[in-house]
């Protein structure tokens, strides 16, 4: 997916955040550490990468596998908001389930990550490290339920799905708004 900066920043707060994101060169480390991760683990132009980033099924996987581990968290919060009889088990099984699924999406990124532009990789780093941060927490969440600590389990899922909720929205920048420049009414 060819990635281009976003022509000029619109004029709502998170969209004009993300679109300054794409030119803050002090996220260049951070990009460049997963351009370094993204080869290392995706291997360089070849069939595996290919099908990685969607060839057979003729669209890019990754958007679609992170409806798996975001649902199955969220569904495990809304289990322990709503507390039916046996909650706690279920929520943890859901919890366990999506940090199953957090792995191969993750890789699908990577793949997909090489194809960017200087821009798409500095949104795109945050993008990963707050799905980072949001994994580690449902990894917390997990434990902790497991541990019978079924509140501190909640708050753990609810702050990670804030965490996958930041990433997912600078992710859709770059999937969407960096696709193809925009054209903003009055600018050049």
């Amino acid at each position: 997916m060819p990635a281009h900066p976003t022509a000029t920043p619109p004029d709502r707060p998170l969209p004009r955040l993300a679109a300054r994101l794409e030119h803050a060169a002090r996220l260049d480390p951070l990009a460049g550490l997963y351009q370094r991760i993204s080869r290392t683990v995706v291997p360089a132009p070849s069939r595996v990468r290919d099908e990685l980033r969607g060839r057979s099924v003729g669209h890019p996987l990754h958007g679609v596998l992170t409806d798996l581990p975001i649902g199955l968290w969220a569904g495990a919060a809304a289990l322990d908001l709503t507390r039916p009889p046996g909650h706690a088990d279920a929520a943890r099984r859901l919890v366990a389930l999506g940090l199953l699924a957090a792995p191969p999406t993750a890789l699908t990124g990577l793949a997909d990550y090489g194809a960017l532009s200087a821009p798409g990789r500095r949104v795109a780093a945050l993008h990963a490290t707050c799905n980072g941060i949001g994994t580690v927490l449902a990894l917390a969440s997990w434990r902790a339920r497991r541990a019978g600590s079924d509140g501190l389990g909640t708050l753990l899922t609810l702050a990670g799905l804030g965490a996958v909720g930041a990433g997912g929205y600078l992710g859709g920048h770059v999937a969407q708004a960096m696709r193809e420049p925009r054209h903003v009414p009055g600018a050049a």
